[in-house]
């Protein structure tokens, strides 16, 4: 609860302080055009970002491979596109950051080991469930789930 407390009234207080200043320093036009400019290169550099991330997608599932990886990029330059068109900037700042790759990979590996320890400690609870591809006799249903179970096929 506290971490939504921060995100939704710190993080919009410090960004209202923020341009507030910086409008001070620069004016009125020129925090304008720097909320604005940020949003055109940050949509422009996203969108180049996120259609190589789609190639690299594509090509992993014709190898049959899993994507996870450029699943997560895409996931963090959607999120880098959201924060660079809200005004503001610690989420430009944010924003541009999940844009850059080696940052990109730092932050996986940050979310990856906080991930697997929330697992350890049961913070977190992962299934897996299989079905055969082409197999339409056992795939899993919404009568598979039941209050406390996860979907899946049952022994």
């Amino acid at each position: 609860m506290g971490r939504l407390l921060i995100l939704f009234i710190a993080v919009p207080v410090v960004e209202l302080v923020l341009l507030i200043e910086i409008g001070q320093r620069i004016g009125t036009l020129a925090t304008v055009g720097l909320i604005i400019g940020t949003g055109v290169v940050g949509a422009s550099l996203a969108r180049q970002q996120g259609i190589s991330t789609l190639a690299r997608l594509r090509n992993d599932l014709e190898a049959g491979q899993l994507p996870a990886e450029p699943i997560f990029d895409g996931v963090l330059i959607l999120l880098a596109a959201v924060v660079l068109i809200t005004p503001g900037v610690l989420t430009d700042l944010v924003g541009f950051l999940c844009l850059v790759p080696a940052y990109r990979r730092r932050l996986k590996r940050f979310l990856k080991r906080r991930f697997e320890r929330a697992v350890q400690e049961a913070a977190v609870g992962v299934t897996k469930a299989s079905v055969v591809a082409g197999d339409r006799s056992r795939q899993p249903s919404m009568k598979d789930v039941t209050p406390g179970r996860s979907a899946g096929p049952r022994s």
